[in-house]
């Protein structure tokens, strides 16, 4: 069976399904074609099943790029406001969290929800179950029509044709959910260059010496700030069994090299050796414990000091051992890997494409959205927010 469209997305994630309602509402005919069994997996596990769909301070600021400046373009073009607008046409309730952090009240079914009768009202049609075995560019092409066939699209028991492709296959984090590298894997065939693909917002893996040290810690948590080659985020961080993890090392994960150190402090704005230079104050290891103590989750307070003691009790020694609090040096082994990562780093190089349309400069009609771009969110609702805007561009376009 073959069937004919003007516009073949690929992928019912975010991205893919946004481009499809902008290029319906233009009249465009359109097909969404999705291997899994249903649409928008990521978005209904995301947000703890809340969905984090955007966040009110988003800026270019808060993207990685081999290119910073390609994602202005779509994102000026495509703003939380717009996307907020929709989610208010539905009535679905949601909350600010912190920095900016925009969550449904209820399920995150309901962005989807919200998506799908999008699609319905632009005609647009769902191809489920259809795992794509191949792409290709149509050759011998009849010229002087724009509504040509440009592309085929083969299935199992199908084939596409259409004038315009949509790579929206996602990045390779959460495999679970049936992620693959097949968007990269066509990009390759269409000789597109790919940044190297890395796990971003992840975990990070302690090495054996420091697993003994702090792996009986996991599930003790605590303000910190992270930072790595100029980049800080002040936010929760979480002890693992195998490592750290919690909002600020998920965030400088994604700007961490491996085999490089980060630096942590522990105790962001306070002073624990405070207790000790107040007059009449005894310096000795019980009052700089209840220092820790007032500062720190306990546990982590006591083996700090188990592993930073203090031999000493002069001005200079106390100075010397509040600073190793505040900037902890570790190099951790690595990552928990695409299993755990939230989404993936690197991507379809921005060089081979529009910034204003997602179009492939070198093969007309070939659009990337999403996460298979090299246009990573940094953790809060940007990654969401960078779907939608690239999906608009592309669909606005086509």
């Amino acid at each position: 069976m073959v069937h004919d469209f003007d516009v073949l997305v690929l992928g019912g994630g975010a991205a893919g399904l946004m481009c499809a309602i902008e290029a319906g509402k233009r009249g465009r005919r359109v097909a969404v074609i999705e291997r899994a069994e249903r649409v928008g997996k990521k978005i209904l596990i995301s947000g703890g099943g809340r969905c984090n769909f955007t966040n009110l301070r988003c800026e270019p600021e808060n993207f990685l790029s081999a290119n910073p400046h390609f994602c202005k373009s779509a994102l000026a073009r495509y703003t939380p406001s717009d996307f907020i607008a929709l989610v208010r046409k539905y009535n679905i309730a949601y909350h600010e969290k912190t920095l900016g952090q925009l969550f449904c009240d209820g399920s995150a079914r309901e962005i989807v929800e919200m998506l799908l009768e999008e699609c319905r009202n632009a005609q647009v049609q769902i191809f489920l179950n259809t795992a794509v075995d191949e792409a290709d560019p149509i050759k011998n092409l009849t010229s002087g029509s724009e509504n040509t066939a440009r592309f085929v699209v083969r299935c199992a028991s199908c084939e596409f044709r259409a004038h315009s492709l949509v790579v929206a296959t996602g990045g390779l984090s959460v495999p679970k959910i049936g992620a693959t590298s097949f968007g990269y894997d066509l990009a390759r065939q269409f000789k597109l260059k790919i940044i190297p693909c890395v796990p971003a917002l992840v975990p990070l893996t302690f090495d054996a010496t420091m697993r003994s040290h702090f792996s009986d810690l996991a599930g003790v948590s605590c303000e910190v700030v992270a930072s790595y080659a100029g980049q800080a985020f002040r936010e929760k961080m979480l002890f693992t069994h195998r490592g750290l993890s919690g909002p600020a090392i998920l965030q400088i994960s994604s700007y961490w090299k491996r085999g490089n150190a980060l630096t942590i402090d522990l105790a962001p704005g306070k002073s624990v050796t405070d207790v000790l230079v107040k007059p009449g104050a005894r310096r000795d290891v019980a009052t700089l414990r209840a220092g820790l103590k007032a500062n720190l989750p306990q546990r982590l307070g006591d083996r700090w000091l188990d592993l930073h003691t203090m031999n000493e009790w002069t001005n200079v020694s106390l100075d010397r051992w509040e600073a190793a609090l505040h900037a902890w040096k570790i190099s951790p082994e690595g990552t928990e890997g695409f299993e755990k990562a939230e989404v993936t780093a690197g991507g379809v190089d921005t060089s081979e494409l529009s910034s204003k349309t997602m179009e492939s400069k070198r093969v007309p009609g070939l659009y990337f959205v999403g996460e298979v771009v090299d246009v990573t969110g940094q953790l809060g609702g940007f990654n969401f927010q960078w779907a939608w805007a690239s999906g608009f561009a592309a669909g606005r376009a086509i």
